[in-house]
């Protein structure tokens, strides 16, 4: 398929735009106590659920002994709790514990208050409608 010009220039912006406000938000992660890897482990986990340590790592497409650091941090933390799988005991799953779901939900939550007083500081009344009327279409894009 061949893309027209302004579309390619269109996805090359918005690659720009998502790729700077992610780095942002990263930022405004949970005080710098979390890696980017540690965040977007615990995010998988509430997102998704129970796993073990290999569907986590290829999910986050890094190896098992790396996935293993990060885990252990986590579980240091008390981020975790682990469990046999019923189905295989020979299988040890992962999940949030209590605290570790405090943590996402407040991670989460700290990003959106960022994000809420961004948008009410900096855009007028019509671009905060603009966006509103574009988050259907990206949503869509993002579940491509």
């Amino acid at each position: 398929m061949v893309v027209p010009i302004h579309v390619a220039e269109t996805a090359g912006r918005l690659r720009g735009i998502v790729g700077q406000l992610h780095r942002r938000l990263r930022q405004v992660d949970n005080a710098g106590v979390l890696t980017p890897s540690q965040s977007a482990v615990l995010n998988r986990l509430d997102r998704d659920g129970p796993a073990t340590q290999a569907e986590l790592a290829a999910g986050e497409h890094v190896r098992q002994q790396s996935m293993g650091a990060t885990l252990g941090v986590l579980d240091s933390l008390g981020l975790l709790r682990r469990s046999t799988d019923p189905a295989d005991g020979r299988r040890i799953v992962i999940a949030l514990s209590e605290l570790g779901e405090r943590t996402v939900r407040g991670v989460n939550q700290h990003r959106e208050e960022w994000l809420a007083t961004a948008l009410h500081s900096t855009l007028s009344a019509d671009e905060l409608e603009t966006i509103r009327e574009a988050l259907p279409l990206l949503q869509r894009l993002g579940q491509l």
